[in-house]
């Protein structure tokens, strides 16, 4: 990581990782089919994490809280120099931007499994947890966005939490518009 944050993702070359890692050619692509993939593979972790501070959540937690909590965590404990430097150099080279939104279809996935996991089974409850899921990792990728376009004081726990309760109001709202429109 540290040569692509020095270098720049497109004049980092796979010689140069294998060389700076001391491992050959072939030891790297067993790990990585591209150099593309040793950027993404912090994202992997990301969503282990989220997936385990959901599991922790009480039984007792509401879907919406079991989220918002577990969605502020990984958040906060994610928001460390490197990790916000690799989010920057994804968003300045294009390649990366593209295959970085790949990154909400699975977050959107494993959120939807994890949370029919607490909930149980059945068409209804694995129907509800994929629309919330949809919803808030689509609030979560425009507060990504957001957060790349706000002055650079702030916490991102704090931002992670407004972030959800505009999410929630914004809800809120289109729920009383759709009720009213009859």
């Amino acid at each position: 990581m540290t040569l692509f944050l020095e270098r720049g993702f497109d004049a980092t070359t796979i010689e140069d990782i294998t060389e700076s890692a001391d491992v050959s050619k072939r030891s790297f692509f067993d790990y990585f089919p591209s150099k593309e993939e040793v950027v993404f593979a912090w994202q992997d972790s990301f969503a282990d994490r989220l997936m385990a501070a959901i599991a922790a959540r009480p039984k007792s937690d509401s879907p919406l809280k079991v989220v918002e909590e577990a969605i502020v965590e990984t958040v906060a404990a994610s928001a460390n120099e490197r990790g916000l430097a690799l989010g920057e150099l994804i968003r300045r080279t294009p390649v990366l931007k593209a295959r970085d939104q790949m990154k909400y279809a699975k977050l959107e996935h494993k959120l939807t499994e994890a949370m029919v996991a607490r909930g149980g089974e059945g068409k209804d409850v694995r129907a509800r947890m994929r629309l919330l899921s949809a919803i808030v990792i689509g609030a979560l990728r425009v507060g990504g966005e957001r957060w790349q376009e706000r002055p650079p004081e702030g916490q991102l726990e704090a931002f992670a939490r407004e972030l959800f309760a505009d999410l929630w109001k914004t809800l809120a709202d289109f729920g009383d518009e759709a009720k009213n429109r009859r």
